[in-house]
């Protein structure tokens, strides 16, 4: 972590004109809004948090439903309308013309395409998918599917890989799915700190893989496109690949395209270097 501060400082300097600006200058007026992927939580967000608060950002952390301090249970949790219901219920509570800068990371990228589809710019100025799924309409097709759920077929079988969830009875589709504790450091915490990787393995929650799979937008009156996206790759993921990405990508271009050499997991892998492509992102798009 110690060799990513000088690059981190490059970064702000240029962002801000020069060495000398503070950089809450630049902040001041962003608030982001961080949204985790399956089975994690706002604790997955603690270094960035701390980055982006000392340097004079907002930032809201939410666990959506049955996810990191929520109560709920994840296996009865079995649409995606009620599992991101913590985000919209938080972008409904914004004054109007409030506008938020959304981060999603892995499956939280369906999060950010609902409330798009639901908000567009009137709630969302900037919309930034961390090693995300970003589908524009969600899981319509079968080359959706292809593109934007792991595929950890190259770690074993699913039953060998993940611990499986059937809240609903045994006859019927898993409700829930965790990759096993021996497999976590190898597939989602690759090039991340030990200690990093031990906090996940202790807060790590089932997650409401029904409910994922559910995650569907019809066309709404409202321009998808009108807020801008941006993506950042990350080259060493061993979850969403870097062919998924590309296919996501080429199929709903957004604006940018960062590349991270990070695991699925820049957040603990490399969080100052993700913390300066999101200043970059934020004074790109006006702040």
């Amino acid at each position: 972590m110690g060799e990513d501060y000088p690059v981190m400082m490059k970064e702000e300097r240029k962002l801000n004109g020069n060495g000398n600006d503070p950089p809450a200058a630049a902040a001041a007026a962003a608030h982001f809004v961080l949204i985790h992927g399956i089975g994690g939580g706002a604790w997955c967000w603690y270094k960035m948090k701390c980055l982006m608060e000392n340097c004079g950002y907002k930032v809201t952390c939410l666990d959506l439903k049955g996810a990191g301090m929520d109560q709920t249970d994840p296996n009865a949790v079995v649409s995606f309308e009620d599992y991101n219901q913590p985000l919209l219920d938080f972008l409904s509570s914004l004054h109007d013309h409030q506008q938020v800068i959304l981060v999603g990371h892995s499956a939280g990228g369906l999060s950010l395409s609902d409330a798009i589809h639901r908000y567009g710019n009137k709630k969302i100025k900037l919309a930034i998918f961390i090693a995300a799924t970003m589908l524009k309409s969600g899981y319509l097709t079968n080359q959706d599917l292809k593109h934007g759920v792991p595929d950890l077929t190259g770690f074993g079988k699913l039953n060998e890989v993940y611990d499986i969830g059937f809240g609903l009875g045994e006859d019927n589709p898993p409700t829930t799915t965790l990759i096993k504790r021996e497999f976590q450091r190898k597939i989602i915490y690759n090039l991340s700190p030990h200690e990093d990787a031990t906090l996940a393995e202790m807060l790590l929650r089932p997650g409401p893989v029904q409910a994922l799979v559910t995650a569907r937008f019809p066309l709404a009156e409202k321009d998808e496109d009108e807020v801008p996206r941006i993506y950042i790759k990350t080259t060493q993921d061993n979850v969403i690949k870097a062919e998924q990405q590309e296919a996501m990508i080429s199929k709903w271009p957004p604006q940018h395209v960062y590349v991270l050499e990070s695991d699925h997991s820049p957040f603990f892998s490399a969080p100052f270097l993700l913390f300066g492509l999101l200043v970059k992102a934020a004074v790109s798009f006006g702040y």
